[in-house]
């Protein structure tokens, strides 16, 4: 899978979740805006600057554990089957998001409550130090579409494109997470939910394209 392709369909998967960030995120963003300054664009860039960066070094840190097991002997002879794994994973992670699967699949890299402590005090910092804070947590938020991503960035080459991958994301998730309070907040929870399938087909798509590459792969070694 070519890593442009990879890119742009990240991207597109944070285009169309635009919905989805709305109905998660919209009331973190627009409460911590409520209170700033309204106008001074060095929050805004403070604050989804940190998101942003927490998810490109959640995508560095999950191709640098794909690019070290790799390079283990015994792990690179089933590299395939690991990529089938990681193919079927994000499968699965769509089929949740599109509410095909008898069960729902639930992870939170940090504890709820974490989560809100850190706002919290965030809230008690500076101007742009708490934007940056408050974002950081936006970027912890336990969110199906966001982990995805990252656990498709094992399959990177290196971890800067692991981190490429999720910053392709996370700029695709920009526009609504920017003007959230203008065109976005105004979409009816349907349109929401028909972005999101959108974006879960996005995703569905690059399970199967890494899964296919893992078959072809383990084939490869096979033959």
């Amino acid at each position: 899978m070519g890593s442009d392709l990879n890119y742009l369909l990240a991207f597109t998967a944070g285009i169309l979740g635009s919905g989805h960030c709305v109905g998660m995120c919209g009331a973190l963003v627009s409460s911590f805006f409520i209170k700033a300054k309204k106008g001074d664009i060095r929050l805004y860039a403070a604050y989804h600057g940190a998101r942003i960066t927490v998810y490109m070094l959640f995508g560095a840190l999950a191709a640098l554990l794909g690019v070290t097991l790799a390079s283990a002997e015994f792990i690179s002879k089933i590299q395939g089957y690991l990529q089938v794994f990681v193919g079927l994973f994000v499968i699965l992670l769509a089929l949740d998001m599109l509410k095909l699967l008898p069960w729902h699949l639930s992870f939170g890299i940090f504890p709820k409550y974490l989560l809100r402590h850190g706002l919290s005090k965030a809230s008690t910092k500076g101007a742009a130090t708490g934007a940056a804070m408050a974002g950081m947590v936006n970027g912890l938020m336990p969110c199906p579409l966001t982990l995805s991503i990252a656990v498709t960035a094992t399959t990177a080459e290196s971890p800067i494109s692991g981190g490429l991958l999720m910053l392709a994301f996370g700029i695709g998730t920009l526009p609504s997470m920017l003007f959230i309070s203008v065109a976005f907040s105004k979409l009816s929870v349907k349109a929401r939910g028909y972005m999101l399938k959108g974006a879960a087909t996005v995703v569905l798509i690059m399970g199967s394209i890494t899964m296919t590459r893992g078959i072809m792969f383990s084939m490869a070694v096979q033959g």
